[in-house]
Parts: structure tokens; C-alpha cells; sequence
């Protein structure tokens, strides 16, 4: 009994920990966009500058969150755990008291380097922690938690700077980092993964090349598409990025296996998940900005107003898991794709130096509803598209490349608008904007149609060839063999988000191609 309950208060203070700390690095993906007029007239700084606020924090966040996951493999996941949220937490305070605009980028960099250590352990600990009878419940409440930090960020950010000041978006992660060190410390029990060699080639190639590519597409409106600096970064970025490719097909231990990408399944939503976040990160950008700077919103008004986009996944997302329980995962996506397609295009018709809110209402519930369509069935197909043994690699793929598609998307889409329009009235603001609304549109559809690659997962279930059930025993025989926790938990990753009965056992519905690896 008394073992029994020390397990229980193990799993509550590991579930506590794991969602707080996935809660503050989820939450500063959004928070600083509806801070983003009042840091442009504190600290100045140009349309180039805003963009890195953001972007820095979400790419480096999205180069280093696989390797993050690696180093707590291979030096234990509790203290990598620790140390990227002391990173994390330094870099917010940092950000807090940042003189001028670039060492305020140079802050939220760091942050995003601390994010990508701390935010994926946040799942392996909480395996290790929690029994694999309850592990669809504990994972269902982290991935709450999350939901609610992108739902509340840019009503979080809008309340503190109106409020108080713009700073405190920062410095609220202060003494939430500072509570949980000691807890982690002494709640989390240490665990190790593989052990396997950090891939450092496949981390410095995926480093250089994003990184090229964004700062051509961010300096380019400013220094023009044909200078050196900017066709230096676009074309050594696309070479790095080509080597990176290369060398995940041959490297024997790559940070992304390329064979992976073999399956309809696993290609399907992870480039449905790059185009959904950057066709909605770089609308999101600019949308606060117009809100504020051309509605005359206040960041409190701003936030709340955004709330049917954002905040609608909270509402919408029971129902869309009991439409794939149903239907399976690939109709619900598309939809939801489809929807927020919908929703950007309805805002770039009614965007106007003095648009009521009421004319936008309609495409913020739209582009909300879509929202909530695509995140709650889309981990569940990254999870079936590959081996048990594979999940904790293709969770982490698919969470790199939506934050890769969010500092593209914001890229991309800041470049357009500044090609058409500017800050100079609220007139050029919304010549500006309006193309690129039907840019993040186009591209939201486009990973629409990206998700109906996705084999239908029901029918597989139905039919199952003999590969599969080969391959699927193989992969339960491995990771029985290896007797890896993660690995052994891993159908319960999508525990309650289209799984199979058999028995006593729950395990996930199994892609239609089960690529043998």
C-alpha cells in the first residue's frame, strides 16, 4: 500500500513538473506577438528585427530539439532535464532586462537552445514516471497544458505589456523556473536512453542551412533579393540543408533518419505539419500587429480578440478525437486544414483600415475550429506511421519541423508584406497584409492536400497485410528484447486517440504502410 502510494505522489509531482515546464516553453512561442508594437517603440528596431524576436526563439527551439532529446539519452534525461531549464530560465531574465532590441534577440535565442533541451525529456520523464495503464491520461493532460499555453499566449503577452510592461512576458518564466529546479531534482527519478552517439554532422548541417535560409528571407525586402549577404545565406542555406538530407541517408546513428520519410504516412503529416505552421505562425505575426497598430486595439483587446483562433482547440478538440476514434485521423486533418485554409482567406477579404470585428469573427472561429481539427488526431498519425521503437524519434521530427514551418512562415509572410505595404499608414499596413493572408491561406491548403496523401488508417485496420503483421511483430519482439521503457510505452502515446482493442491490451491502429526498415 504505502509502496503503492509513494508510486501515485512519483507520478502527480512528475506530471505537475513535466506540464509546468512544457507550459512556459509552449507559451513563448506566442507571447511576444501581441508585445511586438510595444517592443518596436521601446527598443526600436525594423520589420526585420520583429521578425528575429520570434524567429530566433522557434528556430533554434526547432534545429536543437532532437538533439536535445539525444543528450538526455546519453547523459541522463533528468539532468539535461535541469540543465535546459536553467538555461531557459537565465535567457528569460536576460530577455526581461534587455537594453536594446538585439540583445534581445540574441536572449530569446538562448531560450529556444534551453526549450529544445527541456521540451522533449518532458515526455520521456513523464513515461518513466507514470504506470503505461494511465499513460494516455497523464499524456492527454500535458498535452492540455500546452494547449492552453498556445491558446493564452498572446492574451498572456497582451495583458502584461498593456498592464504592466512588456518586459514581464519574460520575466513571469523567472520564478516558475526557479520553483521547479528544486522539485525536478527531487521528484523526477534519473533515466537513460540508448546511449547512442550525438549526431553533431547532421545538428551543424540542419543548423547552418535553416539558419541561411532565414536570414536571406528576412534581410532580402531590406537589402534587396540580389545582394551577396542574401544570396549567400539563401543558396549556402539550401546546400547545407541538401547535405543534411545526404547525410541522413547514409549516417549509421542520424538525428533524422530519412528512411522514415519512406512512409506515405510519416511524409503525409509531417509535411501537412510544416506547411499548418507556416501558413498560421506568419498570420498570426502580422494579424496582432494589425489588430494593434491599424484597429487601434490595446494588447489586452488584442489577445482577447484572437482567443476564437486561438483558444478554440480547447473547445473543439473532444470532439475532433471522437471523430477520428470514428472516422480515423486523415479526414479529421484535412478538415481541419481545409477550415483554416477557409478562415485565412475569409480575413485577407475583410482586413480594412476599419474593419469591425464582427466581419471578422467569422474567419477567427473558422481558422479556429481548423486549428483544433488538425492538433488533436495529428500526433496520433505521427505515432502510427512508424515502429514503437521509432516513436520517440518521429514525435521529435514532427515537433522540429512545425517549428521550422512557424520561423519560415513568419519569414515568408513578413517578406510579402513588406514587398506591398509597410508601417507607414494604416492604408499600407493592409496592402500589405492582405497578400500575405492569401499566401498563409494557399499554403494551409496546400498542407491539406498533403494530408490526404496519408493512407487511410481504419482501412489498414480492416485489411492488414501479412507485412504488416510481420513488421509488427518484429517491432513488439524488439522492443520486448530490449526492454526500452519508452519504447515499450510507446502505444500508449496514443492511448484514446484511435487505438484497437484486443484483449486486455489497447494498441494504436497500424498505418496502412508499415514501411520495413
Amino acid at each position: 500500500m504505502s509502496q503503492q502510494t509513494a508510486q501515485r505522489g512519483g507520478t502527480v509531482w512528475a506530471l505537475v513538473i513535466t506540464s509546468v515546464a512544457g507550459f512556459m516553453a509552449a507559451l513563448d512561442n506566442l507571447v511576444v506577438t501581441t508585445a511586438l508594437p510595444s517592443i518596436r517603440e521601446d527598443l526600436g528596431g525594423g520589420l526585420g528585427d520583429l521578425e528575429w524576436t520570434v524567429s530566433a526563439y522557434t528556430l533554434t527551439f526547432a534545429v536543437l530539439l532532437m538533439f536535445g532529446a539525444a543528450l538526455g539519452d546519453r547523459f541522463g534525461r533528468r539532468r539535461m532535464f535541469l540543465a535546459g531549464l536553467s538555461v531557459f530560465t537565465v535567457a528569460s531574465a536576460a530577455a526581461a532586462m534587455a537594453p536594446g532590441i538585439d540583445s534581445l534577440i540574441a536572449a530569446r535565442a538562448v531560450q529556444g537552445v534551453g526549450a529544445a533541451v527541456m521540451m522533449p525529456l518532458t515526455l520521456t520523464l513523464l513515461t518513466a514516471a507514470v504506470p503505461a495503464a494511465k499513460r494516455g491520461m497523464a499524456y492527454g493532460i500535458w498535452g492540455a497544458v500546452n494547449g492552453l499555453a498556445v491558446a493564452s499566449g498572446p492574451l498572456i503577452g497582451g495583458s502584461l505589456t498593456e498592464h504592466v510592461s512588456w518586459h514581464w512576458i519574460f520575466w513571469l518564466n523567472v520564478p516558475l523556473g526557479i520553483a521547479l529546479l528544486p522539485l525536478a531534482r527531487l521528484r523526477l527519478a534519473e533515466s537513460y536512453g540508448t546511449g547512442a552517439p550525438l549526431d553533431i554532422p547532421g545538428t551543424l548541417l540542419a543548423s547552418g542551412g535553416l539558419f541561411g535560409l532565414v536570414y536571406g528571407l528576412v534581410r532580402g525586402p531590406a537589402d534587396g533579393w540580389t545582394s551577396s549577404l542574401v544570396l549567400t545565406g539563401l543558396v549556402a542555406g539550401g546546400a547545407l540543408l541538401v547535405g543534411f538530407v545526404l547525410h541522413g541517408l547514409r549516417a549509421e546513428n542520424p538525428m533524422l533518419p530519412m528512411r522514415l520519410f519512406r512512409s506515405r504516412a510519416f511524409a503525409g503529416i509531417n509535411a501537412a505539419s510544416l506547411l499548418m505552421f507556416l501558413g498560421m505562425f506568419g498570420s498570426i505575426f502580422l494579424l496582432s500587429q494589425y489588430m494593434q497598430g491599424v484597429l487601434g486595439y490595446s494588447p489586452t483587446e488584442a489577445g482577447l480578440r484572437m482567443l476564437p483562433w486561438t483558444g478554440m482547440p480547447m473547445l473543439v478538440a473532444p470532439i475532433a478525437g471522437i471523430l477520428s476514434d470514428r472516422i480515423g485521423g486523415r479526414p479529421v486533418v484535412a478538415a481541419g486544414l481545409f477550415f483554416q485554409a477557409v478562415g485565412l482567406g475569409w480575413m485577407a477579404s475583410v482586413v480594412t483600415v476599419d474593419a469591425s470585428y464582427a466581419v471578422q469573427l467569422p474567419g477567427l472561429i473558422v481558422s479556429g475550429i481548423g486549428m483544433a481539427l488538425f492538433f488533436a488526431p495529428a500526433s496520433s498519425l505521427v505515432m502510427s506511421s512508424v515502429r514503437p521503437q521509432e516513436q520517440g524519434i518521429a514525435s521529435g521530427a514532427n515537433n522540429a519541423l512545425r517549428e521550422v514551418g512557424g520561423a519560415l512562415g513568419i519569414a515568408i509572410m513578413a517578406s510579402i508584406f513588406s514587398a506591398q505595404g509597410g508601417y507607414e499608414s494604416g492604408q499600407s499596413f493592409v496592402d500589405g497584409l492582405r497578400p500575405a493572408l492569401v499566401t498563409g491561406s494557399a499554403v494551409v491548403a496546400l498542407a491539406g492536400v498533403a494530408a490526404l496523401v496519408i493512407p487511410a488508417a481504419r482501412r489498414a485496420a480492416r485489411t492488414g497485410t501479412e507485412t504488416d503483421s510481420a513488421a509488427g511483430a518484429e517491432s513488439d519482439a524488439t522492443a520486448v528484447a530490449e526492454g526500452d521503457a519508452t519504447a515499450g510505452a510507446g502505444n500508449d502515446l496514443v492511448a484514446g486517440a484511435g487505438t484497437v482493442k484486443s484483449g486486455a491490451q489497447s494498441r494504436p491502429e497500424p498505418a496502412l504502410e508499415d514501411v520495413a526498415h
